[in-house]
């Protein structure tokens, strides 16, 4: 159903710049990361974090049944992480390929060199085409929080559907 305010929604969302995450999750041996532009925080006492994963990305099953997942937040030269991570992890490329991770709370991927949090799933929920996370963050690091973030805006010339 065509909603004629959807247009307007659609022009004020465009004209908000907003910032770009990557979240990661594990199961088992399989590891699983993806491009997430649609999150915010959610409570802030207690601390929570809301984010969400495209449903066409497979990842988003493995993260809605983690315990554990990792969001990283994206700076503003992280643009090939942001271009390597954008794209459905059933494309058969490993988006981790070539970086240095390690294991987080949980045993959640951690991309060494990127600000990341760790959110214990507490709940997971259909929203359309996307499934929400709501997240109680908890352990991370903030080396580069002085940094500039990765937003929708500076990343304009990637694909819209990487953007989801």
């Amino acid at each position: 159903m065509d909603d004629p305010d959807s247009a307007v929604f659609e022009r004020l969302m465009a004209s908000v710049d907003h910032p770009m995450f990557v979240l990661t999750a594990r199961d088992g041996d399989q590891r699983v990361g993806c491009l997430a532009g649609f999150a915010t925080k959610a409570s802030i006492h207690p601390a929570r974090f809301l984010i969400l994963v495209a449903k066409r990305d497979p990842a988003h099953q493995v993260a809605a049944g983690a315990p554990v997942v990792v969001v990283h937040v994206l700076r503003a030269d992280d643009e090939e992480i942001a271009d390597r991570f954008g794209e459905p992890s059933s494309d058969g490329v490993d988006p981790f390929e070539g970086l240095t991770v390690v294991d987080g709370p949980a045993r959640a991927p951690v991309v060494v060199g990127l600000d990341w949090f760790a959110g214990r799933v507490l709940r997971s929920f259909d929203t359309g085409d996307h499934v929400a996370l709501l997240l109680a963050p908890h352990d991370g690091s903030a080396a580069r929080a002085s940094e500039p973030s990765l937003t929708e805006q500076i990343a304009g010339a990637m694909e819209p559907e990487q953007l989801e």
